[in-house]
């Protein structure tokens, strides 16, 4: 509990020293704190999801489901949450989110006490509904800026706390899990996580609802097959679908070969996850930087490249080490390679185009990052995790043919 304390210590202690460094709103501030107590939900259901669910479930190879339905979650509800927001504003799309996410606490709660598999994997579907409202948070974010200036310090400032939220997540899981007893652990987890979500809740009530600005709609409307059949669309779409794909379906696979494959202790485990999602998101802060020397398509090589050296070295041996370089090798590859695809989304549409065109490609990103987490435990009961590390192969020589396409079509 010490860690988890300490942790929350550092949220609101940079939270402080970076708004008044850069000279940020205090929705920035709030913003930062209330994050990370939230979106440490994805973290738990990664690290112990498929751990719970071999154990509430006799087909082992339904065991990634939870983590697949919280995915599926994050798609189904990014649309319905977009539009939430911009007919009732951010405050209450952030409270309907949040109270979803309290919903989800009770079901898993609930599921973990009596050992419900189905209500286990309701439960994780509306942890992912809750997910597609924090992902909103950004935005909220990019509206309270003083100036478009800003905005990129905003999202790098926003991009750090997920550091908190990868450490904070697994930390809650192994601390609380033997709080109250179950058959099977956990419960404790949820109740803690509960407790940080109702405390983000209760900081949100400070948060001031920004000024929308509206943008002029501009540009001809085309239809989204026409838009689809652009070069620069196949290629971002498709490299930030392939990299979330292939980061979910190792990243998922991961726990159960970790632990319940090889034996390998839960805080050897949580160490790894923490280390990845730590490595997803710390990159962002030289990420800009980087973009300005070598290009987008020298990020995109990069990512791709990275990915290479990750099959590499998780086929290379499966002890802890093995696992950890892996699994840092394959956040900062899936940060580079998303920033890419997300930096060129926007070059193919109008912005009378941007709803469809963006909406589109969070639905199919996540849909297919939800079926990759679902494969993920079927292929490493059936196969191992050497047949796991192989079937990513495929996807990863997709990339560098993206990269061929990227660099003959001069987009």
């Amino acid at each position: 509990m010490s860690i988890i304390l300490f942790v929350i210590t550092l949220i609101v202690i940079s939270a402080i020293l970076l708004t008044k460094r850069f000279n940020l709103p205090r929705n920035i501030s709030l913003l930062f704190i209330a994050q990370p107590l939230v979106t440490c939900s994805a973290p738990i259901i990664v690290f112990i999801g498929g751990l719970l669910a071999s154990e509430l479930t006799t087909n082992a190879s339904l065991a990634t489901l939870p983590i697949s339905l919280m995915i599926l979650g994050v798609a189904a509800g990014s649309i319905p949450a977009a539009m939430i927001a911009k007919v009732k504003g951010r405050k209450f799309a952030v409270f309907t989110g949040f109270s979803c996410l309290l919903i989800a606490v009770l079901l898993a709660i609930l599921a973990t006490k009596l050992a419900l598999f189905e209500v286990f994997s309701l439960a994780s579907f509306l942890f992912g509904i809750g997910g597609s409202f924090t992902q909103q948070l950004r935005f909220a974010a990019i509206e309270s800026s003083n100036n478009e200036e800003d905005i990129p310090k905003v999202l790098s400032i926003l991009m750090l706390s997920g550091v908190f939220a990868a450490f904070l997540g697994p930390e809650i899981a192994v601390t609380a899990k033997d709080w109250f007893s179950s058959p099977h652990g956990y419960v404790g987890s949820f109740f803690l996580l509960g407790l940080f979500i109702c405390l983000a809740t209760l900081i949100m009530f400070f948060f001031e609802e920004p000024e929308i600005k509206e943008t002029s709609k501009s540009g001809e409307t085309r239809a989204l097959s026409v838009i689809a059949k652009q070069p620069i669309f196949l290629v971002a779409i498709s490299t930030a679908t392939i990299a979330y794909a292939l980061m979910s379906y190792l990243m998922t696979a991961t726990p159960l070969s970790m632990h319940h494959m090889q034996g390998h202790s839960l805080n050897e485990t949580k160490w790894v996850i923490q280390s990845h999602i730590a490595a997803m998101y710390l990159p962002s802060l030289f990420a800009p930087w980087l973009v300005k020397k070598i290009t987008l398509k020298g990020l995109l090589m990069t990512g791709t490249t990275i990915y290479l050296l990750v099959a590499l070295i998780a086929f290379s041996g499966q002890k802890v080490i093995h696992y950890w370089w892996a699994l840092i090798l394959l956040g900062i590859g899936w940060n580079f390679l998303f920033l890419t695809g997300t930096s060129l989304l926007p070059q193919s549409y109008n912005a009378c185009e941007r709803h469809k065109v963006q909406a589109t490609n969070d639905f199919v990103l996540f849909g297919f990052q939800a079926f990759a987490s679902l494969m993920a435990g079927w292929v490493l009961f059936v196969g191992g995790w050497n047949y796991v590390v192989l079937t990513s192969l495929p996807l990863i020589a997709v990339l560098f043919i993206i990269n061929i396409i990227y660099f003959r079509h001069k987009i």
